[in-house]
């Protein structure tokens, strides 16, 4: 049996402050868009997402992998955002065994319409207390973990 690699005293310090950046990143993002969009975060996210791909369009699976959400989740949100007008599915015609989300007009003007506070948030928060070396060290280091929770067994099992 393998004994526990215990955090040095700054290996936890190091983690309790990006722990603390994640929720408190991810509550404000929450707050701002709630108030400024009456959109949650995953909700503006997966309108962007969306918005980024050609004719505006996924399949659940690819939204959901992008999105950080289960399927299950992924198609509440969807159903939220259809019955809103944002978002339609389709059967996907290149394989009818999936669905795709399909951003609307009215869902891409909400995210226009959206875009600019929420920026304006992150900029605030994040981007305008670094230099420009730094946003590139801060996203190296950023796509470092991501990366390796993406190539984890970690990963794979919450999926």
């Amino acid at each position: 049996m393998q004994s526990t690699r215990w955090l040095t005293g700054d290996e936890e310090k190091a983690w309790r402050s990006l722990a603390t950046i994640m929720h408190s990143l991810r509550w404000a993002f929450e707050c701002q868009l709630e108030r400024d969009s009456d959109l949650s975060f995953i909700e503006y996210h997966a309108l962007a997402r969306l918005s980024e791909e050609p004719n505006h369009t996924l399949r659940m699976s690819e939204l959901a992998a992008v999105t950080n959400a289960s399927l299950s989740r992924l198609s509440h949100l969807v159903k939220r955002l259809e019955s809103w007008g944002y978002v339609r599915r389709e059967t996907d015609p290149t394989d009818g065994r999936f669905t795709n989300a399909i951003l609307t007009e009215d869902g891409y003007t909400k995210l226009v319409a959206s875009a600019p506070s929420h920026v304006a948030c992150v900029r605030q928060l994040v981007i305008d207390h670094f230099s420009p070396a730094e946003l590139k060290r801060l996203a190296a280091y950023a796509d470092r973990i991501v990366a390796h929770v993406d190539a984890s067994q970690w990963r794979r099992e919450l999926t």
